[in-house]
């Protein structure tokens, strides 16, 4: 594998159309982190993309993500996982991951600052960033009744439930409490979701000034999710292409 091989190339001409979309739609504001979600990619794209100056990855396997830190063992790069994720995971995802973006349930908060606790013990690691996972799939306030979809069994707690998670994971050692993620409901427009996701957002910072991260914003959205500031970016297809075939 070299940086001119055709995969890479093809990978090089993907990543320099995405961030051509993001500078066109940062214009003048700072540009938010580019997360390149490489589940059910093999570990040799996670080297091309290190090579073409990617610095953040996503996965949402423990399992697969756990053997592609492995294999690429790059001390610079950094792991976030982004899928549900159980509680009888933590320990193994405390041992990779540089943040959480999915958290949703107290339960897990407690696993996974048990988790840190040995794992920072043992290799001095750095505390993990935890991201709320909200769901913004069913009607709250703010968001009308027609411009969501059905539930889409994609995780996260209602926006009204955020405070004590917050004040938890903000209480948990090991833990950081990072902002707030989610994904926008499927067949609907995303910017109404977005919005109400800001406004999540600006709640949770009052109460947790350091708590400024929304990541939000995939292929087809990013653009929607930059307009309401966010700052963490997950794009998987416009970079890799089409998932491999699962033999």
């Amino acid at each position: 594998m070299t940086l001119h091989d055709a995969r890479t190339q093809e990978l090089a001409a993907r990543l320099a159309a995405v961030r051509q979309r993001i500078e066109v739609a940062a214009g003048n504001r700072s540009q938010p982190t580019l997360i390149v979600v490489t589940k059910f990619h093999p570990a040799a794209d996670v080297l091309r993309l290190r090579s073409l100056g990617v610095a953040d990855v996503g996965e949402n396997r423990d399992q697969e993500a756990a053997a592609k830190a492995v294999d690429v063992a790059d001390a610079v790069l950094r792991w976030h996982f982004i899928g549900q994720l159980q509680s009888n995971k933590a320990k193994s995802v405390a041992s990779y991951a540089h943040s959480v973006h999915s958290i949703d349930r107290a339960s897990l908060v407690k696993s996974l600052g048990k988790a840190m606790a040995v794992t920072q013990q043992e290799s001095g690691r750095s505390n993990m960033e935890c991201f709320i996972q909200v769901d913004l799939s069913e009607p709250y306030p703010g968001l009308a009744q027609a411009q969501v979809a059905s539930h889409s069994g994609r995780g996260g707690v209602a926006p009204q439930d955020i405070a004590p998670l917050a004040e938890l994971i903000a209480g948990t050692a090991g833990l950081d409490l990072a902002g707030v993620m989610a994904v926008a409901p499927l067949g609907v427009a995303p910017e109404p979701a977005f919005e109400l996701l800001a406004q999540v957002s600006a709640a949770l910072i009052a109460n947790h000034p350091g708590a400024t991260g929304i990541s939000a914003g995939m292929s087809h959205d990013l653009e929607a999710a930059m307009a309401v500031g966010a700052t963490h970016l997950r794009v998987g297809s416009d970079i890799l292409g089409p998932r491999p075939p699962v033999l």
